[in-house]
């Protein structure tokens, strides 16, 4: 993309202006269009990296790879989609990518899962492995946990928490507690289904300020972009 010496630089604060405007002035070389475009982006593509890779130093990577690629290869979007969608589209195969290049043995399936997995109604704080930056995270969901279960009856919280918290098998709750195996595994679905409902309810509406993407880490990746972009001559 070329500079044209009398275009009009789109200042970065005029956030009303319509994406095909700014996706226009990015390919004529505007550095003011092309750090709004990245200021609008940046939470969307943060997050979906974020939920594709395992750390957020690995979705900032992808975040900043994706822009390169969008970018420097303006010239194919043809807008028959919105940008959002196309540049979307970039982030998601940059971060598989991203994940295959770096455990190019493990395998990613978000389907299938164990026998445990799947009848859990979510990943307790102590099952999951130990990560630094989870801590403050696992000690705020059990502390919710522990008051959602506390609000289950009693016949349905006892087998859940000797199956879940002990880690009992159904048989030797039945054998305890004097039920049928049956009887156990039947209330066990109950207090997932109760629980999972509970915390759907609890947590509606906080989804969107996890993963935030914005002050300097926003400022600072626009500048890493276009840092680049200027040494390969593209802005």
């Amino acid at each position: 993309m070329n500079v044209r010496p009398n275009h009009q630089a789109i200042a970065p604060a005029e956030t009303t202006i319509p994406e095909a405007e700014l996706v226009r002035a990015a390919r004529e070389g505007s550095e003011s269009a092309v750090r709004e475009l990245i200021r609008r982006m940046n939470p969307r593509l943060f997050r979906i990296a974020r939920g594709i890779t395992a750390s957020n130093t690995e979705a900032e990577d992808v975040v900043q790879e994706t822009y390169l690629k969008a970018f420097t290869r303006l010239d194919t979007f043809r807008g028959d989609a919105q940008f959002a969608t196309w540049v979307t589209s970039i982030a998601i195969n940059t971060a598989r990518m991203h994940v295959r290049s770096a455990r190019p043995q493990e395998e990613y399936n978000t389907v299938a899962e164990d026998d445990n997995s799947t009848n859990s109604v979510l990943t307790f704080p102590g099952q999951a492995p130990d990560r630094p930056e989870a801590a403050l995270g696992r000690a705020q969901m059990r502390v919710l946990l522990e008051q959602t279960v506390a609000d289950l009856p009693a016949h349905l919280r006892l087998p859940f928490l000797m199956r879940e918290a002990e880690g009992m098998s159904v048989l030797t709750i039945a054998r305890d507690l004097s039920l049928n195996p049956v009887t156990v595994k039947t209330r066990l679905f109950r207090a997932r289904r109760r629980l999972r409902n509970a915390l759907q309810e609890n947590i509606q509406g906080g989804f969107d300020a996890i993963f935030p993407f914005d002050g300097a880490r926003c400022v600072g990746m626009a500048n890493r972009v276009v840092a680049e972009l200027k040494s390969k001559r593209h802005i």
